[in-house]
């Protein structure tokens, strides 16, 4: 068994190979030079604290004891369908019976930034690092998007005493990943913190200056900085696929089985696209922590020959400041949305389909203050359960006796 790509996915599938039982070779090729390692807080407790340290998956020793074979700063340059066979950057060549693809993702790069060596992007700890060097107190700190990558490095440059200001071309914040009423709360708190936030304003120039970067708006103001940090989407790691004759739709096209369009070949992670029974097979493309653990898993199983159903509800988090966002499901699938108010101004928002059954549910408030409910709304989608409004709405009336019901 090979897997290409070291990140979450890559690993848990790895361990995961071992504990369905396999006993064959098991080889996780990886492009960075780190262990495998956890990203989330890349961007989140790291970087706040501006410490260097590796989150890892797991040590070397192991991965040694099960026999995992890891091949770290090795980058894939072939796939031989026919031979089955991956051809490696040094020349030499590892044979498969089944292959995963686990490439992940890569930031997508804003053109007018291309050879600035003051406008930085993050995905790996490298990028972390070259970023935490740069957010000194007093450092004046630009940050193109309004997403989650960007927000939660707006928080962390706070943190660290920087003057941070953020820049997005559309109307709000967030505006593809969460409903308004969750955005506004993250707004304000950014705002609160001190972030200078600029809604529906496009770049126009970025230049390189002696002491930082000059980042030109399209209504012609000018905004002097040490650093630009840019976050505007990322793109699937999908090219190796598409060179081999793979479908790509969004990314690797997989089945619910993460089966690719070779039998031989899975793929999980970010650079996939899946279809989702919940959702009517809806296709999406999933960039998040628990999604990746859950389909490194759920690959090697199939591997071995399990024909198990990508079936679980998509799951998102984001800590800025004291706040915690949850999402549970595709808000987007909702045709009505019903609020339920708790305390410490945390709230939640559960989506109905026109049909009245919950697709989705999204919380926000200090601490983990939503996250048992999150957790039991993701449980009544699951159970494609269609729960009445009046009750969504009322906070003394449990989650718990909804599922039960």
């Amino acid at each position: 068994m090979v897997i290409v790509g070291a990140g979450e996915c890559g690993a848990r599938a790895a361990f995961a190979l071992r504990e369905q039982g396999y006993a064959g070779p098991v080889t996780l090729i990886g492009a960075e030079r780190h262990l495998p390692y956890e990203r989330p807080p890349l961007s989140k407790d790291g970087m706040a604290a501006g410490t260097d340290s590796i989150r890892t998956i797991a040590d070397a020793a192991r991965f040694e004891a099960a026999g995992i074979a890891l091949r770290l700063a090795t980058e894939v340059v072939s796939i031989d369908r026919a031979t089955r066979k991956v051809g490696l950057g040094d020349g030499t060549e590892v044979p498969y019976e089944k292959l995963l693809l686990a490439t992940g993702a890569r930031p997508r790069i804003l053109p007018l930034a291309e050879g600035s060596r003051n406008c930085l992007y993050l995905r790996t700890h490298d990028d972390a690092g070259a970023i935490a060097q740069r957010l000194r107190p007093g450092a004046r700190i630009v940050i193109v998007g309004g997403g989650f990558i960007g927000l939660e490095l707006a928080a962390a440059a706070r943190g660290r005493d920087c003057t941070v200001s953020v820049h997005e071309a559309l109307p709000r914040l967030l505006a593809r990943a969460v409903p308004q009423d969750i955005a506004v709360v993250i707004a304000n708190a950014h705002r609160a913190n001190g972030v200078d936030i600029h809604c529906g304003v496009s770049i126009a120039a970025i230049t390189d200056t002696d002491h930082g970067v000059l980042v030109g708006m399209a209504d012609g103001a000018a905004i002097a900085a040490d650093l630009c940090i840019i976050g505007i989407g990322a793109v699937p790691n999908a090219e190796l696929a598409d060179q081999v004759g793979l479908a790509v739709e969004n990314g690797i096209r997989v089945d619910e089985q993460l089966r690719a369009s070779d039998p031989a070949i899975f793929a999980a992670g970010d650079c996939c696209s899946f279809p989702l029974p919940l959702y009517d097979g809806r296709r999406v493309r999933l960039e998040a922590w628990r999604n990746a653990q859950e389909q490194g898993a759920l690959a090697a199983r199939n591997m071995l020959g399990a024909d198990a159903l990508h079936d679980t509800v998509p799951w998102f988090w984001s800590d800025q400041y004291q706040l915690t966002l949850q999402i549970a499901g595709l808000p987007d699938e909702g045709a009505r949305t019903v609020r339920r108010d708790l305390d410490d101004g945390a709230f939640l928002l559960f989506h109905l389909a026109a049909d009245g059954r919950l697709v989705a549910a999204s919380g926000i408030g200090p601490g983990n203050s939503v996250a048992r409910d999150i957790r039991l709304a993701e449980m009544l989608i699951a159970r494609r359960a269609s729960p009445q409004a009046e009750k969504l709405a009322l906070a003394e009336i449990k989650l718990k006796s909804l599922l039960a019901a």
